[in-house]
């Protein structure tokens, strides 16, 4: 299991800050990396264990520890990342960074068990709490797939023809990108970006074109490069995050707030399309103002 811990985590962190300085914190593929350490570790644990008896029991929890040890190197690296380019962006000085990337990292193992607690015990994560009258609870629909994977490989099985179906499509779309790739065009196919496409909903997936429409239409006028785009899409995250912890206390302190809201889906589809009208006009501004 050390041996796995340290291997997963080397490689897995890699691909989550790859991925997260190459699109956002948004496509860090956490739910992805960890999903393929439950299978691999599922199976090399079941040889050397087998599923019978006391290993069916205790195979299963050894996976969803060593799981999350790496979900967590994961969601660092991709944070670490983010945070050092916004910091580079704003002329922040590294040996700063680093120390309160510690900081950091300190105070959310701290705080983040106790908020799991919290929830856990009102509202019930991926089932309803035992003092939970009202049926409703907070889906954890990847811890779900995780406990799934684990259970059914030491268990009755799984169904093993999606995951071969995904080894198939990933090949395919590497051959493909080495075809363009010799071509010479500039419209390639990595793997990696295109997982984390057909993984993520469409409430993510659709932004994120939009966005990098207008970053291409962008760069292609002006012969400056213009970080005004990433620093407020970085305050947007950011906002996003603080939002979540003010809603998150008024709920919890204030008054229960509704499961579902009659208007969200246009609000929120409104507010994005007037941040891309202004994104569009106040960076087509600030690059004409500019010599090229």
């Amino acid at each position: 299991m050390t041996v796995l811990m340290l291997v997963f985590g080397f490689i897995f962190s890699s691909v989550a800050g790859y991925m997260a300085g190459l699109v956002g914190s948004s496509n860090n593929p956490i739910s992805g990396v960890t999903i393929a350490t439950v299978i691999i570790s599922s199976l090399l644990l079941l040889q050397l264990m087998g599923n019978q008896g006391l290993a069916a029991t205790l195979g299963p929890m050894a996976v969803i520890y060593l799981a999350g040890l790496i979900c967590s190197a994961a969601a660092i690296a991709g944070d670490n990342m983010q945070d050092l380019k916004c910091g580079h962006l704003l002329g922040a000085t590294p040996w700063r960074q680093q120390v309160f990337q510690v900081v950091g990292v300190v105070s959310a193992a701290f705080v983040i068990p106790w908020v799991l607690q919290i929830l856990d015990a009102g509202y019930g994560i991926g089932r309803p709490a035992p003092g939970n009258t009202s049926g409703q609870f907070l889906s954890a629909p990847q811890a779900g797939l995780m406990h799934d994977l684990s259970t059914g490989i030491f268990g009755a099985g799984i169904e093993w023809n999606y995951i071969y179906l995904g080894f198939v499509v990933a090949i395919l779309i590497i051959v493909l990108d080495k075809i363009q790739q010799r071509r010479g065009s500039n419209f390639r196919l990595p793997v990696l970006a295109v997982a984390v496409g057909i993984y993520l909903p469409m409430g993510l997936s659709v932004p994120i074109f939009i966005g990098g429409l207008l970053a291409n239409h962008l760069s292609k006028k002006s012969k400056r490069p213009n970080n005004s785009g990433i620093l407020m899409a970085s305050g947007l995250i950011t906002g996003e995050a603080l939002m979540g912890v003010v809603i998150a206390i008024w709920a919890a302190f204030v008054a229960p707030l509704p499961a579902t809201s009659d208007y969200g889906d246009w609000l929120g589809g409104t507010a994005l399309l007037l941040i891309v009208v202004y994104f569009f006009r106040k960076i087509t501004q600030d690059c004409s103002d500019k010599p090229t």
